[in-house]
């Protein structure tokens, strides 16, 4: 089997750096067009099937990607975005300006010093493993098999693949609309956006674009991973 992860086009609150995890929010205009860049990608991949997070900003990108098709759409719960807790629906700048700049500390280290009440990393890693343990055991044949996630979902399972702490989670860049390609267990290929064209690509400043579901944020890098905003 090979794995196509590709996490959802732009959302609303990614353009507006505010904080989603599993607070469900629609694409962005921006993020539609990403998503119709991605289906053209798409078509150099016989493509057998698709699984997709719940969350409507990945069934969007999937639907927008896969028009035309006619591959249905198979939701799994264990592929939602990791849930960062008190800080969902804040922006960025809200998060850096409490008391001790808890953002920095989680940028740093994502795994020790996780948002109040979000989600523990080793929680998610597991349940993601789960699901392409799941899909895996479906497609046995070398297919193509499309899952558009999120930024945290595909960056735990590439720490895994890796073997790599969590602490070193959001050194691993997953953009908006972007392609991962795995062939369990081997990770073949991460963050690949040359589909993405001017105004659709990645900023070359935004260090880091892969948030537990926000959106990347511009500007000085704080942390070896940039902002990040899921």
């Amino acid at each position: 089997m090979r794995l196509l992860l590709a996490r959802h086009g732009e959302s609303v609150w990614n353009a507006e750096r505010r904080f989603q995890g599993r607070t469900d929010v629609a694409l962005s205009e921006r993020g539609r067009a990403q998503a119709a860049a991605l289906g053209r990608a798409l078509r150099g991949y016989r493509v057998a099937a698709a699984y997709v997070s719940p969350f409507r900003r990945a069934r969007e990108t999937a639907e927008v990607a896969l028009a035309g098709t006619g591959l249905p759409l198979v939701a799994l719960d264990e592929l939602r975005e990791l849930s960062l807790g008190e800080w969902e629906g804040c922006t960025v700048d809200e998060v850096r300006g409490r008391e001790g700049d808890p953002y920095r500390a989680w940028l740093l280290a994502p795994h020790d010093c996780p948002p109040p009440g979000g989600e523990p990393l080793d929680a998610v890693s597991s349940r993601v493993r789960a699901a392409m343990d799941h899909i895996g055991a479906l497609h046995p044949n070398g297919e193509d098999v499309l899952v558009v996630a999120h930024g945290g979902v595909i960056s735990v399972y590439a720490c895994a693949l890796l073997g790599c702490s969590f602490n070193s989670l959001w050194r691993l860049r997953v953009d908006n609309a972007s392609l991962t390609v795995v062939r369990p267990p081997r990770l073949v290929s991460l963050n690949d956006t040359a589909h993405l064209p001017g105004a659709l690509a990645p900023a070359p400043h935004v260090r880091a674009s892969l948030a537990a579901g926000a959106p990347a944020a511009a500007g000085p890098a704080p942390a070896p991973s940039g902002e990040i905003a899921p």
